[in-house]
């Protein structure tokens, strides 16, 4: 089993920066896609950034070129947010696309951090 621990979130006001923390742990064998989504209220949840396979990247439309994913060596990805908005408030959820051991990958993801942007 993986658990994504995340951190960083909070309030801040619009123009500001933010830097999300997301800690895998637990039985992990290998982990293929870690990323980033959020959700807002009554809208669904989507991307924001994704890294896949330890280098490649893909961002959300609204995001790129104010948002950067990252990646330690410590199974731990981070999302540092610079201009933000008001509208980049939402619940922020990480996810790991992993496995515990030899067998196919389980799609797994965190408890949430808010992001709250003032204008």
């Amino acid at each position: 089993q993986v658990q994504l621990v995340e951190s960083g979130g909070g309030l801040v006001q619009a123009g500001g920066s933010l830097r999300l923390s997301c800690a895998a742990s637990g039985s992990i064998f290998s982990i293929n896609r870690m990323g980033w989504y959020r959700q807002a209220p009554g809208k669904q949840r989507g991307l924001v950034a994704v890294l896949i396979s330890g280098s490649l990247t893909n961002y959300g439309d609204s995001v790129k070129g104010r948002f950067t994913i990252s990646r330690d060596n410590a199974n731990t990805v981070y999302l540092q947010m610079n201009s933000l908005k008001p509208e980049d408030t939402a619940v922020y959820y990480c996810n790991a696309l992993a496995k515990g051991g030899p067998g196919t990958y389980s799609n797994y993801w965190g408890q949430g951090t808010q992001v709250t942007v003032s204008s």
